[in-house]
């Protein structure tokens, strides 16, 4: 029997149990995760806050340094050589609360502190390879074999930049120059101002870039199966954020990645760890944890 056909608007899910029960009933489950931990500041009480509004992940960091730990893209350079010591706390913090931790965006560095700090597997939200794509936002082989020790998730990004090295294409570059030179390195920018230069880099990619296809997309999934196995990798497409790729460039395309995996062989039971289970498997592992910190706060 097919399921019922979605007339609603989605939910936002604050656990993988009320995930369940909002798909069962025909409806998206959208579960919130926070890009950047900036907001925070030095205020660690944030991060219950950000939780306490549904929250479920955090990521540390974005394109730049912050107080919690180094990016992989700041163009000054690491400013605390990994995580900070507010980093740290933060780290703890979320596990406590049940809050995944993404990794995706921080430093080499930053990625091994947290790995050694958390208490429960943690997620690469919107990463790639970088055995197949060197681009300082994925991960090495290492790094992924280290993310399966810790029993977390690498989702590889549906951007192009992270799955094929682009090839030489000096009209984008030069026509993307221009638009940063017009807008400035961006930090004092309106938010109206920073929405124009992203149309303006959008319209020139949408008229020039030579994108990354599905098959592209796919390879990062079997090169993670190979190395680390099927429990260890999913989807993270980072739409908002400029991704897209031939094949793949919004949501009612997303089964064409499902198409190639099927045509490589995976199996049903496969493809649902892919799109849904590695990731849920994280969210539980974590809920469990917070459970269980917070029974054992009320021991005598």
């Amino acid at each position: 029997m097919p399921p019922p056909r979605r007339t609603s608007p989605p939910l936002g899910a604050i656990r993988v149990t009320t995930g369940k029960v909002i798909k069962k009933e025909g409806r998206l489950a959208i579960f919130i995760g926070v890009e950047n931990g900036y907001p925070a500041g030095l205020d660690i009480n944030r991060i219950k806050e950000f939780y306490d509004l549904g929250a479920r992940y955090m990521t540390l960091s974005h394109s730049r340094n912050n107080d919690i730990c180094d990016s992989s893209t700041d163009p000054a350079g690491p400013e605390h050589n990994g995580l900070s010591s507010f980093g740290e706390e933060v780290v703890r913090r979320m596990n406590a609360l049940g809050m995944m931790v993404d990794v995706s965006h921080i430093s080499d560095e930053a990625f091994y502190d947290v790995l050694n700090i958390s208490s429960v597997p943690v997620i690469a939200s919107h990463s790639s390879c970088r055995a197949l794509c060197e681009n300082p936002r994925n991960l090495s082989d290492d790094m992924i074999l280290a993310l399966k020790k810790n029993g977390g998730v690498i989702q590889i990004c549906i951007l192009s930049a992270y799955l094929k090295s682009p090839e030489a294409n000096p009209v984008l570059d030069s026509t993307i120059a221009e638009i940063r030179r017009k807008y400035g390195d961006g930090r004092n920018l309106t938010g109206e101002q920073m929405r124009s230069m992203r149309d303006e880099i959008r319209a020139a990619q949408k008229k020039y870039e030579k994108l990354a296809t599905v098959k592209d997309l796919v390879d990062h999934i079997d090169h993670v199966v190979q190395i680390a196995g099927i429990d260890y990798v999913g989807i993270g497409t980072d739409f908002d954020g400029g991704g897209k790729i031939a094949g793949c460039s919004n949501v009612a395309e997303m089964k064409n990645i499902t198409i190639e995996l099927l045509r490589r062989g995976y199996s049903r039971k496969e493809i649902e760890k892919i799109w849904s289970g590695n990731i849920m498997r994280v969210l539980r592992t974590a809920e469990a944890y917070a459970a269980g910190q917070n029974q054992a706060s009320l021991l005598p």
